[in-house]
């Protein structure tokens, strides 16, 4: 996936989850964040990051944040760009082989989940999670508690005690971590409902990116540790 019309700016602050002040060709700018989460080990101060400028101009606010560097790792932090990069990445048979079918946000019981898909011989059922906690080389997830990520496991299990499989993928926003695992420490309801997921049958799968001020593509699965 490309973004179209970056700009490098200096992060300054964070003064919500929804916005932050950037400084961009040495002026103040107030810009979107496209991602809610803490990303507090992302955001520090004088950090250099990539913003998308709108295409409207008049929208209050003419960036949106997408991507930054985390000593000299660039990590994209677009909460958005996980779903599309996977949505290519089915398209060239990344989870299964020749796909007839892709239907992004499909309806399962209670919820929508990311995608539905379908070949000749298998249905299958995903969920995408955006990956951007990075430590000492290990990919976590989440960043927060999060009682909708829950439900989402909880309804890829029920998908595959119907026969179909189910598939959990994480997409590592960055390149260089060598594995994945939950986050215990911040959310361990998350990572005992993902062990239960993993022992269930659903598929827990880890890909990581290589990531470009302007881009964002799939490249390699990465170890998972549950």
């Amino acid at each position: 996936m490309k973004y179209d019309n970056i700009k490098e700016g200096r992060f300054l602050s964070r003064p919500n989850r929804f916005i932050a002040q950037v400084e961009i060709d040495g002026e103040e700018h107030t810009v979107h964040v496209k991602n809610t989460g803490r990303c507090r080990e992302l955001l520090t101060p004088n950090a250099a990051v990539f913003l998308e400028k709108s295409s409207n101009p008049l929208r209050k606010t003419q960036y949106d944040l997408v991507a930054v560097y985390k000593g000299n790792m660039l990590v994209n932090m677009d909460s958005q760009s996980p779903n599309k990069a996977v949505g290519e990445w089915l398209k060239t048979g990344g989870l299964l082989e020749n796909p007839t079918f892709i239907k992004p946000e499909a309806k399962y019981g209670d919820s929508r989940l990311d995608f539905y898909i379908e070949n000749e011989k298998e249905k299958m059922y995903a969920e995408v999670k955006g990956v951007t906690l990075e430590v000492d080389g290990t990919a976590k997830f989440p960043d927060a508690p999060t009682e909708r990520g829950r439900k989402h496991l909880g309804e890829l299990i029920k998908a595959k005690e119907e026969g179909y499989r189910a598939a959990a993928i994480f997409v590592i926003q960055m390149k260089g971590c060598k594995c994945f695992t939950p986050n215990q420490e911040r959310d361990p309801a998350f990572a005992e409902e993902l062990k239960r997921a993993y022992e269930s049958g659903v598929e827990i799968i880890a890909v990581d990116c290589i990531v470009t001020p302007d881009s964002m593509t799939i490249d390699e699965r990465i170890e998972v540790l549950i």
